[in-house]
């Protein structure tokens, strides 16, 4: 029997829409760096998309290079960046962020989010402490959306978060890896919101749908100066940039993005409905494609001989924290088969 993978939600290749788009154009002769016709329609539709017409579009190969490269760029050689404890950045990145100099200040989080008001102390206090001349200063704002544990910001927390920011004149960076399956998941918040209240976002291609590559979203045109040979430097620019250009491209056509998101939280929801029918105990109120579930370690033993899954916690002496992660692709047959082989 084939290994079942829900570990992750890059485990396909790319939509059929881009496949088809790819093959179409095999044989076209297009400049590099992102300098090519498919780039400019993309950062136009991509532009429209989040009602920001001033806004700097770049596109990067992936989200660990993608979140160094911004983080780097942001920053003066004396400042750190802010996250959570869980935040990707300070556990799942091998210290990307700190090998480019910078210090990775953790906060405590609720349910994997910031709350503004801890933040607000965090950057009060630096700037009341008398000795801050010889420490690290905090020079950017790092959350994603949605969190490492599938939560996801309200339209109110982004904005009580961005006014902190405004407040200590310190800019919001998020990080949208599951940017498709976040918007899917909550209706309220929209890429035009997220215009709104943050200075940098990135929109995730590589686990929604793309083969590869994530598309950096500057508000504020100046605060990412020289960003071109910042990517480079950090190894993160695509010499055959037409390849992420015709991808988002693509994924901006007709709302494929969403389209894509949608397929992952409708088999995630169809997941919950199932797990509760066997009675599997849910570690966290997951509202995305990120479902997390409390098992037996006995039992995930025998699953695992048949199911790839993400490992994520240790919950007691006997269970362990896992998370199954949906996709675009993810189909309900897939999911079935999931399911029908976790014992009870």
């Amino acid at each position: 029997m084939a290994l079942l993978h829900f570990e992750s939600d890059y485990m396909e290749g790319c939509a059929p829409e881009i496949l088809t788009r790819l093959e179409e154009i095999n044989f076209s002769k297009n400049p590099g760096y992102g300098s090519d016709d498919f780039c400019k329609s993309a950062v136009e539709k991509i532009r429209a998309a989040c009602k920001c017409p001033e806004a700097q579009i770049s596109f990067l190969t992936g989200g660990t290079q993608t979140n160094a490269t911004v983080i780097a760029s942001c920053l003066k050689p004396w400042q750190g960046v802010v996250s959570l404890e869980t935040g990707h950045i300070a556990v799942h990145e091998a210290g990307a962020v700190e090998a480019t100099g910078h210090k990775v200040f953790t906060l405590k989080g609720e349910d994997g989010k910031m709350k503004a008001s801890d933040l607000d102390v965090f950057l009060t206090a630096f700037e009341k402490d008398g000795n801050n001349a010889h420490m690290v200063e905090p020079g950017l704002v790092y959350i994603s959306f949605p969190t490492e544990y599938g939560t996801l910001y309200s339209k109110d927390e982004l904005k009580c978060i961005h006014n902190v920011c405004t407040k200590h004149k310190i800019p919001l960076y998020l990080d949208g890896a599951r940017l498709a399956y976040g918007l899917a998941a909550q209706k309220e918040v929209k890429l035009p919101d997220l215009a709104r209240f943050c200075d940098i976002f990135y929109i995730g291609g590589t686990k929604c749908g793309a083969l590869f590559g994530e598309a950096v979203v500057c508000t504020k045109p100046g605060l990412l100066p020289h960003f071109f040979t910042q990517i480079k430097q950090h190894g993160a620019l695509l010499a055959k940039g037409w390849l992420l250009g015709l991808q988002f491209e693509t994924l901006f056509t007709d709302d494929l993005y969403l389209k894509l998101g949608q397929n992952a939280i409708e088999m995630a929801e169809y997941l919950k409905e199932r797990m509760k029918e066997k009675g599997i105990k849910f570690f966290i109120d997951s509202k995305t494609n990120q479902q997390f579930f409390v098992m037996d370690d006995k039992k995930l033993k025998k699953l695992s001989k048949n199911v790839v899954y993400s490992y994520w916690e240790r919950y007691d002496e006997m269970n362990s924290v896992i998370r199954f992660a949906t996709s675009w692709a993810t189909t309900r047959e897939d999911v079935d088969r999931l399911v029908d082989l976790i014992q009870l």
